[in-house]
């Protein structure tokens, strides 16, 4: 499994986009995201550096790998 790179909310969000996922709200420092054919919402923290953890569960709610997730960079 490949390490997960230090990212901000930011850039988490627009990898997401990248999958199809949209902003569809901020409330305070949390960006919710949504997408067609999903029950989850993802809830991405709007900080400088997003943990390690909460990424790898962002990207397994979103139903991605890790090396699914970063070839979202590419797009």
């Amino acid at each position: 499994m490949p390490p997960i790179p230090q990212l901000s909310g930011r850039k988490v969000v627009q990898y997401f986009q990248r999958d199809g996922w949209e902003v569809v709200r901020q409330r305070g420092s949390h960006i919710i995201l949504v997408k067609d054919g999903h029950i989850a919402s993802l809830s991405v923290p709007d900080h400088k550096a997003v943990a390690k953890g909460t990424l790898r569960g962002l990207i397994r709610a979103a139903g991605l790998t890790v090396d699914e997730f970063l070839s979202l960079k590419n797009r």
